[in-house]
């Protein structure tokens, strides 16, 4: 008797546990699907200094206070250097240097990159995705996250981008599942305003 009881509770607690998994996993696929990126990438092209205009808060940019920036070039051996700058609260400048690797192709649009030494670079954990998910056919205005969704920027190859163009760009992100609410404008000195 005992027995019967037993095996109608694990079976009870069974079916719960899986009709909740299944509840929720239908869920989670329709709020937000895979995250798509632009169809290809001119390497070339999109090499060069960019403003940071956005971004989710991170934890590797909590010491930044303005003036992002972002320049990329291309190495001798296919891979791109990548140099962050920002101000310090107290104005000094900060910089960090690493390494952007492409993946999956000449015009794939995703990349990872590392800010870790290169004697770490065989450790998968130091990498980062970097994937282009937005980008305007002038190559002057991007938006760039990973596949999780947890990190996004909007980088501009100018200080400001005129409002209706971010706001464009803000509908687009919205689409692809992100919370722009989330994004926090990065101040540049000596431009105008760019609060949003």
């Amino acid at each position: 008797m005992k027995s019967r009881l037993l095996v109608k509770i694990i079976l009870l607690f069974s079916i719960g546990a899986l009709s909740r998994s299944l509840i929720a996993s239908d869920s989670q696929s329709s709020e937000t699907a895979p995250l798509s990126t632009i169809s290809s990438l001119d390497v070339a092209r999109y090499m060069g200094d960019w403003y940071e205009i956005a971004k989710y808060p991170n934890r590797f940019q909590k010491k930044c206070a303005s003036d992002d920036r972002a320049e990329y070039s291309l190495r001798n051996d296919g891979s791109v250097q990548v140099v962050n700058r920002c101000k310090l609260e107290n104005g000094d400048a900060n910089q960090v240097t690493g390494t952007a690797r492409q993946i999956g192709g000449p015009t794939s649009p995703k990349f990872e990159v590392r800010f870790a030494p290169a004697w770490l670079s065989f450790i998968p954990a130091v990498w980062g995705d970097y994937w282009i998910i937005d980008l305007d056919d002038a190559y002057q205005l991007v938006a760039v996250s990973e596949p999780e969704r947890k990190y996004l920027w909007i980088l501009s190859r100018q200080p400001q981008v005129p409002q209706q163009q971010y706001e464009e760009l803000l509908k687009r992100l919205e689409q692809k599942g992100f919370d722009t609410r989330k994004l926090v404008p990065t101040r540049h000195e000596g431009a105008p305003n760019n609060e949003r």
